[in-house]
């Protein structure tokens, strides 16, 4: 019998209890009975499969070895980001690439290929494994690497667990002289201010990420914060992970994070921020995962629960796609707590279905209005979708399939390579409407 767990998505849009089985079951399951489950940090349906059951990959999972003088390391599928940086980072080593938050799972990292601050240095997560084990439910665990398995190691990267079950892998580590991060910072008064630094910025440092504040407008449109940063050199003792210092123990019942709260946040945060590059040593922790700080953080949305919309679009158009992004959610009278602007290189993923391309990703995060948000995406689909761009996926609640198949044309060789027993409600809601469709087409052009 199966049991349930509370397993929602960081956005909360749908909550309920889910009900969870075991690895083993995975071996002759249904068809689509099943999904992997992390840690629960991508903000739509794709760790969802509300008609089956998700396999959760955390309880029992180590790290099973790490070879300090390569910098390889071996760990289960459910263990954390965060501890595998506590294990490593008094060896001198840390990941070489690492997402806004350490609270996902390694196998979570590479069935999303994550994306970090230094994608125009080192590309994609799935760039640092050197293999994995993938169970199926033939009941086969296959090991998969660049040169054992290709198609499957390159169709499960990026490919949100559907191709099997990643029961352990092995990651590369860079090594760095400090986990800490000498820190480059100042404001831009406007967008141009963003552009017209970004070259010299990616050239002379590994990372760079720039804040924006959604809501300014006119001459000020698109004004933010750049945050630029290397490993430093006499950065000292990196601090191991610790416990969030503060909390959010349940949602309010409205949304803390409106236009009123965010202008005065908003105002703030760009009025601090220095006007010239300043130059200052930071944790690791408050550069990557600033967010880790505070439990529960998504519930100041609100019970309705968050939109995150996260596009990429090409570098020839950038600043104007940037602007009409921005000047869209503002036009729906929107409110943006996250908006979150960098750069993407050229570096191939490995993964098969990755959303990282060459050009540059805005991040936005809104409140849950019902309709009137939801009109609000819509349209910046369009701007995304008429500017050559994509949506990430396991960032997403509610793109159209037309969207889906605009951003991913390639999700069709991911489907014929998925395990018959998973399924997630993205994967159902976006490439099988898409199946569905063509197979009408078809049986309609057969009875003509």
């Amino acid at each position: 019998m199966a049991t349930s767990g509370k397993h929602d998505s960081w956005g909360r849009v749908v909550r309920h209890l889910r009900p969870e089985a075991k690895v083993g079951a995975l071996a002759g399951g249904a068809p689509g009975g099943f999904l992997p489950f992390g840690n629960g940090r991508s903000y739509g349906d794709s760790c969802h499969n509300d008609r089956g059951r998700l396999i959760p990959m955390r309880p029992g999972a180590a790290i099973r070895a790490f070879d300090p003088d390569t910098g390889l390391l071996t760990a289960d599928s459910g263990v954390l980001l965060s501890d595998i940086l506590a294990l490593v980072m008094p060896h001198g080593f840390f990941l070489e690439v690492t997402p806004g938050t350490a609270q996902v799972t390694l196998g979570g990292a590479i069935a999303n290929d994550v994306h970090g601050k230094n994608h125009h240095r080192r590309g994609t997560f799935g760039g640092s494994v050197i293999s994995f084990e993938l169970l199926g439910s033939d009941g086969a665990s296959r090991t998969c690497s660049v040169q054992i398995n290709p198609a499957l190691f390159a169709a499960t990267i990026g490919g949100m667990g559907l191709t099997g079950i990643i029961e352990s892998a092995t990651i590369r580590l860079m090594p760095v002289p400090s986990a800490n991060v000498r820190q480059t910072a100042f404001r831009f008064s406007s967008i141009d201010g963003y552009f017209d630094a970004i070259d010299a910025i990616d050239a002379g440092h590994e990372y760079s990420v720039a804040w924006i504040d959604q809501l300014a407008r006119g001459a000020n449109l698109g004004r933010g914060v750049m945050m630029a940063g290397d490993h430093a050199e006499d950065g000292g003792a990196a601090r191991a992970p610790s416990a969030p210092r503060l909390a959010v123990p349940f949602a309010p019942p409205v949304n803390l994070l409106n236009r009123l709260t965010l202008k005065a946040f908003n105002g703030l945060y760009y009025g601090r921020a220095p006007k010239q590059p300043s130059t200052a040593i930071v944790g690791w922790s408050s550069y990557f995962h600033p967010l880790d700080a505070i439990t529960g953080w998504n519930r100041l949305y609100g019970p309705r629960g968050l939109f995150q919309h996260q596009s990429v679009y090409p570098s020839q158009t950038a600043r104007e796609t940037t602007i009409s992004l921005i000047e869209c959610a503002q036009k729906h009278g929107a409110a943006s707590f996250l908006t979150v602007l960098k750069r993407f290189g050229d570096a191939p993923s490995p993964g098969l279905m990755s959303f990282p391309r060459p050009g540059f990703t805005l991040t936005l995060d809104f409140a849950n209005s019902g309709d009137q948000t939801l009109r609000m995406l819509d349209a910046l689909d369009e701007i995304v979708l008429d500017a050559g761009g994509a949506l990430n996926p396991y960032k997403d609640q509610r793109m159209s399939p037309h969207m889906f198949e605009a951003s991913f044309p390639i999700w069709r060789e991911l489907d014929a390579m998925r395990d018959p027993a998973l399924m997630s409600d993205f994967w159902r809601r976006t490439a099988m409407k898409l199946g569905e469709t063509e197979q009408t087409t078809r049986q309609s052009a057969a009875a003509r």
